[in-house]
């Protein structure tokens, strides 16, 4: 539910703190005065497409913020996308400067525009103006009934599944007609493939042999430099070994004159360490390294295999293993695009799951339109339209991403009439009359807790406009229920009354908004009723609405 709604620098509105309660709320005052402002910000505030052009002339931000209280769901929506959801309360604010750029928060926390929307989809249902105006189209009609009988995730599967199906077919159409190129570029692949499995390719090889073939091309080169560094440290007619030695011996001698030799000693010793290992090693390293023509010519020629190899195929020899995983993917891919029958026999598959769920879809569809039908008829009694009859037409099409039928909507303004379709219907009064009863009547079917209508009772008066007044009255015993209306029957009924009025200070126009009590609502009632001059007859019709 709608707690508070703070506005600051929105196009007329200077500053506006509102605070909401539960049951049926009104907003009235002189046209232009900037009733649907308040709708707007609201709006913008849930993920709406905001401007530089929102921002009141002179200002340098608009700063819109909303607290709502939570429910379950908005509850497991914070948590899920971690923004936090303490205390049950949940608070949304929008901000967009005067060059246009856009800042949103939720809970204080920095949000998108998308996650705004999708938030508010859990919090708010706005039936514009020209509600009446969209219901006259197929698609929704089609999205209206579906939310009425709850069918939003099985019309996304039912789409799913086609787009699936359709995708299968058009694969299958493809093949068909290009059934020689992918024959074609399937041999040509498979030729790929053979050629770099002769070569019986390893993962690491390429470092392994470039590194023996180095060894095994400078093999006399080492075994040369290893003999002379081994006899250097230890075999020849004045070795470094022995003559590390006698300086040790020497300086040892020296050493009790002045131990400050010590560390000299010391690390003497630890050179005479490290070259006798360094003798060690080179002869052991002596002993394994040997000349072996054959292996190097065996080398050079796999070498060389793999670098002609690489060559044909435009890559690095190292990446001839990866060439060969990637074309064998390709021709998997291939051998299966190219087998027709399983091509069909998969499309088959998809067609029939999606035929499956869109009849299911279809018999959901056919219950909840009687339903409907009926629930609008009753309501059109109470509208003046006497005798009037809605239905729900499920009209056979081709298969399409939507199911098996297209959905319209057919009224017949009173007895004696036939059903026609929606989008005919000649008379702009009964038109919005019908779309106010099945926004009331679809809005029931909703888990929004804040319902608002924005001048959805255009186009009625008199006793209608008071059966109006009666059912968002009455809708709003469930909900929260936000109307903006001009008409004092509608407004009469209402259990908390804004008034919106305009003002001008410095040549500047600002919007302001007061809460009524008693007195004030007759006073606004009287006006509505009786225009600029308002006598005692008016204000007592305005009580008689009031029912004070």
């Amino acid at each position: 539910m709608l707690r508070t709604l703070a506005i600051r620098d929105f196009v007329i509105v200077d500053a506006i703190e509102l605070e909401f309660s539960a049951g049926f709320t009104v907003f009235t005052g002189e046209t232009g005065a900037g009733k649907s402002i308040l709708i707007d910000a609201l709006a913008l505030t849930l993920g709406g497409r905001g401007d530089a052009s929102m921002v009141r002339e002179g200002a340098q931000k608009a700063d819109i913020s909303a607290e709502f209280s939570c429910n379950s769901a908005t509850s497991t929506w914070l948590l899920e996308h971690d923004f936090n959801a303490e205390d049950g309360q949940l608070l949304i604010r929008r901000v967009i400067d005067n060059a246009g750029r856009s800042k949103a928060y939720i809970n204080g926390i920095s949000a998108t525009a998308a996650q705004l929307r999708e938030l508010g989809e859990y919090l708010v249902d706005i039936h514009g103006q020209h509600a009446h105006q969209s219901l006259l189209k197929s698609e929704a009609q089609r999205n209206l009934l579906d939310m009425q009988a709850g069918l939003q995730s099985q019309t996304s599967k039912v789409g799913s599944l086609y787009k699936h199906w359709r995708n299968l077919a058009k694969q299958r159409e493809e093949f068909e007609q290009n059934a020689k190129n992918i024959l074609q570029e399937r041999q040509r692949l498979e030729w790929q493939v053979g050629e770099l499995d002769k070569l019986q390719l390893k993962k690491g090889e390429w470092d392994e042999i470039t590194q023996e073939h180095s060894r095994l091309a400078h093999a006399a080169s080492l075994l040369e430099g290893a003999q002379e560094a081994a006899d250097t440290i230890s075999e020849s007619d004045h070795p470094v070994l022995s003559q590390v030695s006698a300086l040790l011996q020497k300086l040892g001698r020296l050493e009790e004159y002045d131990n400050k030799l010590k560390p000299i000693l010391e690390s003497l010793e630890s050179a005479r360490i490290n070259l006798q290992e360094c003798a060690y090693a080179l002869n052991d390293y002596l002993n394994r390294v040997e000349l072996d023509p054959a292996r190097l010519r065996q080398v050079e020629q796999r070498v060389e295999n793999l670098h002609s190899t690489a060559r044909r195929f435009h890559v690095e020899p190292e990446g001839l293993i990866y060439e060969l995983e990637n074309l064998r993917q390709q021709l998997a891919q291939l051998s299966g695009a190219s087998d027709i029958e399983s091509l069909k026999q998969q499309e088959e598959l998809a067609f029939q799951a999606y035929l499956k769920e869109a009849k299911m879809l279809s018999e959901k569809r056919q219950v909840i339109a009687g339903d409907l039908g009926l629930a609008v008829t009753n309501a059109m009694q109470d509208l003046s339209m006497a005798g009037g009859r809605f239905a729900v037409d499920l009209v056979a099409c081709e298969p399409s991403a939507s199911g098996l039928e297209n959905i319209e909507f057919m009224v017949a303004g009173h007895a004696g009439v036939q059903l026609r379709p929606l989008a005919k219907v000649a008379s702009g009064g009964e038109l919005a009359r019908i779309s106010l009863a099945i926004s009331v009547i679809t809005s029931c079917a909703t888990a929004t807790p804040t319902l608002i209508f924005d001048e959805v009772d255009s186009g009625i008066g008199g006793a209608v406009a008071e059966v109006v007044g009666r059912l968002l009255k009455r809708l709003g015993q469930d909900r929260q229920v936000l109307c903006v209306t001009h008409l004092p029957q509608v407004a009469s009924q209402g259990n908390q009354h804004f008034e919106v009025s305009k003002t001008q200070e410095n040549n500047k126009t600002f919007s302001q908004i007061h809460a009524l009590d008693n007195k004030q609502r007759v006073e606004e009632i009287a006006r509505m009723l009786g225009g600029l001059e308002i006598t005692a007859t008016t204000r007592k019709h305005a009580r008689e609405l009031l029912a004070l």
